[in-house]
């Protein structure tokens, strides 16, 4: 396994300083934002596809530093019930998909989305109880009119172009832990896969290590995501862990994103990265940045000398081993 960096964590420079930046730590892998929540500031896959050049400009500032692309990512909601937001969003997926292809990149990463209630609807509406009657009948409506009939629709896409598409289960959409992740991908295909970020389950109370066994003994692990979530469980005993109060507010929120080590210890990472090995992950762990109390590079420094460490003791455990 290699580290990697999304570098949307540096998006208030130009891709060619926070290649340069990121180099200068030892990391050589990077996964690189085209549309969707995170933006195109680094790479706007419409403009690349339109002109060649600039993907050919892309390739060799990349090959002039012996750096790689190991995923794209286009996280949006190309299932949401405003047109022009799941329209914007399907268009950069797509057309991610297709540049990942000219770029030689074998995997886009994204959201599974969510719908709203109905055609007429205006924002999403994610289904959280089986009761009143009625959420278990929407939620049946979401998965068989819109969630299966798109995702086959981009298998088949991402297919042609020779691409896997790696899934990260987040809530708010309708793929969040392992039971729908495994029903989307039984009902698409092997196109899909998943994108593990332990931190989406931390705060969920899931245990990251069942997901990676999961989908690791399927070779359906098709990315990882590296970033931390701290839970308050003063705060959760009052108000359990579905907490929608912003992130700002972090003394009252139950929960909060943190960088490498600050929401769980040693011992849970080096867990994660055995559980990794196990089932023969041999890619990328990118890191992300999503801590409000540290600046996006204090947080990267921190998290390469963290995973760097734990990552050079499981090498050389593997060695003694052999």
């Amino acid at each position: 396994m290699n580290l990697g960096v999304f570098t949307v964590l540096f998006a208030d420079r130009p891709l060619d300083q926070a290649l340069d930046h990121i180099l200068e730590h030892g990391i050589h892998h990077v996964e690189i934002g085209c549309g969707g929540y995170p933006g195109n500031g680094h790479c706007n896959p419409k403009n690349l596809l339109e002109n060649p050049d600039q993907t050919k400009k892309m390739k060799e500032m990349l090959q002039e530093r012996s750096m790689q692309i190991d995923a794209l990512s286009a996280h949006g909601n190309p299932l949401h019930p405003n047109k022009d937001i799941s329209q914007s969003h399907h268009n950069d997926l797509l057309n991610t998909i297709k540049v990942a292809n000219e770029l030689e990149v074998d995997t886009v990463v994204t959201f599974a989305g969510c719908p709203g209630d109905s055609d007429h609807a205006h924002y999403p509406n994610w289904v959280t109880s089986t009761w009143p009657p009625e959420y278990r009948d929407l939620l049946d409506w979401q998965w068989t009119e819109k969630v299966i009939p798109y995702w086959q629709q981009m298998a088949e896409q991402a297919q042609k172009y020779g691409v896997k598409i790696a899934i990260e289960p987040h809530p708010g959409f309708v793929v969040y832990n392992t039971e729908n992740m495994t029903r989307l991908r039984e009902a698409v295909g092997t196109t899909i896969g998943l994108n593990f970020d332990p931190s989406h389950l931390f705060w969920q109370q899931s245990d990251p290590i069942a997901m990676i066994k999961e989908f690791g003994k399927k070779q359906a692990i098709y990315h990882v995501h590296a970033k931390d979530t701290y839970l308050d469980y003063q705060n959760i005993s009052v108000n359990g862990v579905l907490d929608t109060k912003p992130f700002s507010d972090m003394l009252d929120r139950s929960w909060y994103f943190r960088a490498i080590g600050y929401g769980h210890g040693e011992e849970k990472w080096k867990e994660m990265i055995s559980a990794l090995q196990a089932v023969n992950y041999d890619g990328v762990i990118s890191i992300e940045h999503e801590d409000a109390l540290m600046t996006p590079d204090e947080g990267f420094q921190k998290a390469v000398g963290f995973l760097q460490s734990i990552l050079i003791r499981e090498k050389n455990t593997a060695i003694w081993w052999d």
